[in-house]
C-alpha cells in the first residue's frame, strides 16, 4: 500500500473539494465538504482498495489521514 496512492484515493471521495489541498497532515473532519456520507464512502473506498474492513468507531478514532491510513496500514498487515 503506498501512502501518495491512499491520499490521492482519500481526496476522491470529496466533490468540491481540491484534491491538491488534501494531505497527510488534513484533518479530514475540518474539510469544509465532510459529512457521515463522506465517511461511510471513505469506509466503503478502503473495503473495495485495500480490502480491510473499518468500522465506524475506528473511524472516529482518528483524525489525520496520515493516522487513518496507519490505521489501514495496521489491519492489513
Amino acid at each position: 500500500m503506498y501512502s501518495d496512492e491512499f491520499v490521492k484515493n482519500f481526496a476522491a471521495q470529496f466533490d468540491e473539494t481540491d484534491s491538491s489541498k488534501i494531505t497527510f497532515k488534513t484533518h479530514f473532519r475540518d474539510i469544509e465538504e465532510w459529512s457521515s456520507l463522506n465517511g461511510l464512502a471513505i469506509i466503503n473506498m478502503i473495503w473495495k482498495k485495500y480490502g480491510v474492513n473499518l468500522k465506524t468507531e475506528e473511524m472516529k478514532m482518528v483524525n489525520t489521514v496520515q493516522e487513518l491510513y496507519d490505521l489501514v496500514k495496521s489491519k492489513k498487515a
